[in-house]
């Protein structure tokens, strides 16, 4: 059994140093160090964990550059700092204990830019773990799914599991920027169960929920409308006003017909545009994305989107260009794997309640791995270990119940352990 208050020092320590997507560097190499402690027989960092052509919503060199040097003034390990220039972040670990199937573990590393509640009342900042990193949180339990990851990889380490256990930490989830460049590794070609897991989602400590589904696929858009600028009083015929196509796109991005086959979402979240009362606008840009409640109702909803876009620039005379910031498709949880882990945690003496499957009401780019393994014949499920946490899910007061951590090791170790013994 891995020792409670060594769970509890790990998840504090990755909690003071939350990086985002892209660029959890120290993280990375922090994380690093405890696998190579552990004693893995193999370990992918960088370019070798990713499909490096797949990433997406990569920031920009200097961007990248800043959080790199941030990451060496806090100490990271520098031969390990090396192999993440450019943005190459997250890890694979490999375990091989004898005979038996391959079976995967996925957790994600980054942060959120989110402004840290400072209140004593607020645990990691009374405790003195608060994030160290201004403007940056862990506020959807990154940290405690680190711990999870190098928490159950030492349990496995000392179980009498049989065959290969492959762990991924995952960079850039919060984007939906990283799951397709992991999934497309090359490092699931062989893995026969996978599970991928989350803390909270509004189940509290001692609840477990066996198999989350109802992933909302996703695609984020960044778009740019590009027009011509003229003097707003003097020749305003003369100009093509940027905004006007910007205000004509979002009004008809939410006039988007739903679809009678399930739920559908969009959403214009970020908009920027002008620079002076006297000028009419040559460029205005957006940040939108679209939803669906299986992956062709997302597609449909692209589809009515970029018609908008494309309509509203051409009513006003301007240019659309539009980038995919990040997506992931929708995924289901297999039921062998369901019935599994729920047999394993209702046997966990501090499980207080079994709920065999619930919808996340949002997107995962575990997705993609979940995909790619049940695309070659295997099973994957997602799962969920309950915690309480005093604010919501990307808001500055969430917090981690440190007593769903042994929990949730406990429960994943005996998932992958009886997995390779049973072979559902």
């Amino acid at each position: 059994m891995v020792d409670r208050d060594r769970l509890v020092e790990l998840r504090r320590e990755f909690h003071r140093y939350p990086e985002p997507a892209w660029r959890e560097f120290w993280t990375t190499c922090r994380l690093v160090e405890e696998l190579e402690a552990i004693g893995v027989d193999e370990l992918h960092v960088g370019p070798e964990a990713l499909d490096s052509t797949e990433r997406m919503a990569v920031p920009d060199e200097d961007e990248l550059q800043e959080w790199y040097e941030a990451a060496r003034e806090s100490g990271a390990r520098e031969d390990i700092l090396e192999q993440l220039a450019g943005g190459h972040t997250g890890a694979v670990a490999v375990v091989e204990m004898g005979p038996g199937p391959t079976v995967g573990l996925r957790v994600d590393i980054d942060a959120l830019p989110i402004w840290e509640s400072d209140e004593d009342s607020h645990h990691p900042a009374g405790t003195g773990f608060r994030s160290e990193n201004e403007g940056y949180m862990h506020s959807c339990g990154h940290d405690g799914h680190i711990t999870l990851g190098l928490g159950t990889l030492e349990a496995i380490k000392e179980s009498e599991f049989s065959g290969t256990l492959k762990v991924f930490f995952q960079p850039a989830e919060e984007v939906v920027g990283g799951g397709k460049a992991m999934a497309k590794s090359g490092h699931l070609d062989d893995v026969d169960y996978f599970f991928a897991t989350h803390v909270g989602l509004d189940h509290p400590t001692g609840e477990i929920v066996a198999g989350i589904d109802d992933f909302l696929a996703v695609k984020h858009l960044d778009v740019e409308f590009t027009g011509a600028p003229s003097h707003a009083g003097a020749k305003p015929e003369e100009g093509r006003n940027a905004v006007q196509a910007l205000a004509t796109a979002v009004q008809n991005l939410y006039a988007i017909p739903r679809h009678s086959d399930g739920a559908t979402r969009v959403n214009a979240g970020k908009l920027e545009a002008g620079t002076a009362a006297n000028i009419v606008p040559e460029r205005a840009v957006m940040e939108c994305e679209v939803r669906g409640e299986a992956t062709h109702l997302k597609d449909y909803m692209d589809e009515r989107a970029m018609q908008v876009l494309e309509s509203a620039a051409e009513m006003h005379g301007c240019e659309v260009s539009t980038e995919v910031g990040g997506e992931a498709p929708s995924a289901t949880s297999d039921q062998d794997l369901v019935d599994l882990v729920g047999t394993i945690a209702s046997g966990h003496p501090d499980v207080e309640r079994l709920v065999e499957r619930d919808a996340l009401g949002g997107s995962e780019d575990a997705t993609f791995l979940m995909n790619e393994v049940q695309s070659r014949g295997g099973l994957a499920a997602y799962v969920c270990v309950g915690t309480d946490h005093p604010g919501g899910h990307h808001t500055s007061t969430f917090d981690v119940d440190e007593a769903s951590l042994p929990i949730g090791v406990d429960v994943l170790a005996g998932a992958i352990e009886t997995v390779a013994a049973e072979r559902p």
